[in-house]
C-alpha cells in the first residue's frame, strides 16, 4: 500500500508571485476568462462566440480568414515557370496574397502541397491546422544551435526578420513582421518541432506547421531576465507568431515556452532564483494573455551543472520550483545530468537531440509530466542507520542495476554535513511503498547540518556525463534517436534529514 506523501519542507516561502495591480476574478482549466489590471478589467472570449459577434455584425462576412480567396472570387491558374522557374511543380493556384502547388521539395515529408507568397519570400508547407509556436527564453546557452538544415524545412519557420531561430541575443529590439522564413540553424526549440514532426509521420498523421524563435541576452538573475529586452522580444516573437498565423489564415497556438536559465543566476539565493523564474512565468502570462494565447505550458530542464560550478541555491530554487510554482504550467523536462556532454562543458550534438525528444514527450504527455521528486529524507529512530526518502513520480521508482550514467554503488546519493564520516552502505526501494526509497548507512549518521544530496556534490570524474548524476528513475523507456533508451531520471535534490516518526 501507498504511503501519504508528506508536504515537502522549505524555509523559502510559497506565495506565489502578482504584478501590483493585476489579478484574476474569472479562470477556467484553459485559462484566464477575467482579470484586470491598472487599465480595467481584460475579458477574453473563446473564438465561437468571437465568430458569432463577427456574424451579427456584418452578416454577408464567412467564416473565411481575410488571407484566403474572397468570397465569389475562384481560384486561377498559373504559369509555374512564371513564378517557380528551377522548381518541378505542378498544380498551381493563386488564392489571394498567395501562390498554392503541389512540389516534391528537399525533406522527409516528401511530395505535397505548399504555398509562397506572390510577392517573394520563402515556401512554406500548406499545413493543416493551427501555426504551432515554440518560444524560448535564457541566457547564452539556450541560443546553443547547429548550422544543420531542418529535417522538415517547410515547416519549422522562424519569423521572417533575417534573424532565424535563434533571437537578437538582447542587444536589439525585435521587429514587427508577418512573415515566415526558413531556419538556417537548429535550436533546441526547432529540434522539439523535428522531432514531434518526425513521430507525426511515423504515425501517418498531419504534419502542421510551426514557428520558433528562442530569445536570449546576458542577464544576471533570474529577476532580471523577468525584465529583459530577452523577455520583451520573446513576447514580440509571439506577436508575430499571431500576425503570420492570421496572413495564413489560421489560428496561433503558442505550445510552449522553454526556459534555459538556471546556472548562470548568480544571486546565490535560492529564494531570489524561484521568485525571479516565478515573476517571468507570471509577467508572460499576462502579456501572452493580452495576445490573445491560453496560459502557456513552460517547460525547463533541471541542470546540475558540475562540481565546480554548481551551487545549493541552483539545486534548491529549481527543486523548489519543481513542486511550488503556483498556478503556472510548468514541468521539468529531465534532469540535465542525463545527457553527455563534450570537453567544454557543452552537450554533445546526439545530446541535443535527446534532449529535444525529452521537452517533446513532455509536451505531448496525455499525463501531466513529472520526473521523480524526492521531497522528504527522514531518519529512522528504531534503526538510525536507515534514512526513509519520500518521492512523488508517475510510475514506481528504479534503481537502474546497470547504472548507465556511472553514479556509482549509492545511485547518487551522498551525506553532506554529517560530522562522524558516516557513509552509505545501500540504497533499494521500499517493498512498502514503490515511491519511496530505504538508504542504510554503515553507521548512525549525525551532525547538525546533515543533507542528504541526490546528483549534487559529486567528486570530479573522468566521462561524458556530468559529475553529478544519479541512478534513479521511474518505468518509463523511450527509445532516442542514438539507439540509447531514455528514461525520467530523479531530478536533484540536497534534502535536511530530518528526525522519522517512532517505528520501533
Amino acid at each position: 500500500m501507498v504511503s501519504k506523501k508528506k508536504k515537502p519542507t522549505s524555509e523559502l516561502t510559497s506565495d506565489p508571485v502578482t504584478a501590483p495591480g493585476h489579478g484574476v476574478l474569472v479562470r477556467a482549466a484553459n485559462g484566464d476568462v477575467i482579470r484586470y489590471d491598472s487599465t480595467g478589467l481584460v475579458m477574453r472570449l473563446s473564438d465561437k462566440v468571437i465568430s458569432d459577434i463577427a456574424m451579427r455584425l456584418n452578416p454577408a462576412a464567412r467564416a473565411q480568414p481575410a488571407a484566403m480567396t474572397a468570397p465569389g472570387v475562384a481560384p486561377r491558374r498559373a504559369d509555374p515557370h512564371e513564378h517557380l522557374e528551377g522548381i518541378d511543380a505542378w498544380d498551381l493556384r493563386v488564392e489571394g496574397d498567395w501562390l498554392h502547388f503541389t512540389a516534391h521539395l528537399p525533406g522527409r515529408q516528401g511530395v505535397r502541397g505548399y504555398r509562397r507568397l506572390l510577392d517573394g519570400g520563402h515556401i512554406l508547407a500548406d499545413a493543416p491546422g493551427p501555426l504551432y509556436g515554440i518560444l524560448g527564453i535564457g541566457g547564452p546557452r539556450a541560443a546553443l544551435a547547429e548550422p544543420t538544415r531542418c529535417a522538415f524545412p517547410q515547416h519549422v519557420l522562424a519569423p521572417a526578420d533575417d534573424i532565424g531561430a535563434v533571437g537578437h541575443a538582447g542587444v536589439e529590439r525585435a521587429a514587427v513582421t508577418d512573415s515566415l522564413e526558413q531556419l538556417r540553424e537548429m535550436t533546441h526549440d526547432a529540434l522539439v518541432a523535428e522531432v514531434l514532426l518526425g513521430w507525426q509521420m511515423d504515425k501517418y498523421q498531419a504534419l502542421p506547421l510551426f514557428c520558433v524563435r528562442v530569445e536570449t541576452d546576458g542577464s544576471a538573475t533570474a529577476g532580471d531576465l523577468a525584465q529583459s529586452v530577452a523577455f520583451d522580444n520573446m513576447i514580440a516573437a509571439a506577436g508575430n507568431l499571431a500576425l503570420a498565423a492570421a496572413r495564413l489564415g489560421k489560428k496561433p497556438k503558442l505550445l510552449c515556452i522553454t526556459i534555459d536559465f538556471a546556472l548562470e543566476d548568480m544571486s546565490g539565493s535560492a529564494a531570489q532564483y524561484r521568485d525571479g523564474i516565478l515573476a517571468l512565468m507570471t509577467r508572460a502570462k499576462q502579456e501572452l494573455g493580452t495576445l490573445g494565447f491560453d496560459d502557456p505550458l513552460f517547460v525547463a530542464r533541471f541542470e546540475s551543472g558540475s562540481s565546480e560550478i554548481t551551487t545549493a541555491a541552483a539545486i534548491e530554487g529549481q527543486w523548489e520550483l519543481a513542486w511550488n510554482h503556483g498556478d503556472h504550467r510548468f514541468v521539468y523536462a529531465a534532469p540535465g545530468y542525463m545527457f553527455a556532454h563534450d570537453d567544454y562543458d557543452r552537450p554533445t550534438d546526439a545530446a541535443r537531440r535527446e534532449m529535444a525528444q525529452m521537452t517533446a514527450a513532455a509536451v505531448s504527455s496525455d499525463d501531466p509530466w513529472r520526473c521523480p521528486t524526492f521531497f522528504l529524507a527522514e531518519q529512522s529512530q528504531a534503526d538510525p542507520r536507515l534514512i526513509r526518502v519520500t518521492a512523488q513520480a508517475m510510475s514506481d521508482l528504479v534503481i537502474d542495476a546497470n547504472d548507465p550514467l556511472g553514479a556509482g554503488d549509492a545511485a547518487g546519493f551522498r551525506l553532506i554535513g554529517g560530522g562522524n564520516g558516516a557513509t552509505i552502505a545501500s540504497v533499494r526501494v521500499d517493498p512498502d511503498d514503490p515511491q519511496a526509497l530505504l538508504i542504510t548507512c554503515d553507521k548512525a549518521p549525525e551532525g547538525d547540518d546533515l543533507h542528504l544530496a541526490y546528483a549534487y556534490g559529486a567528486a570530479p570524474r573522468p566521462g561524458a556525463y556530468p559529475a553529478n548524476c544519479g541512478a534513479v528513475r521511474d518505468e518509463w523507456c523511450m527509445t532516442g534517436e542514438t539507439g540509447r533508451g531514455l528514461h525520467r531520471w530523479a531530478l536533484p535534490s540536497l534534502l535536511p534529514v530530518t528526525q522519522g516518526a517512532n517505528d520501533a
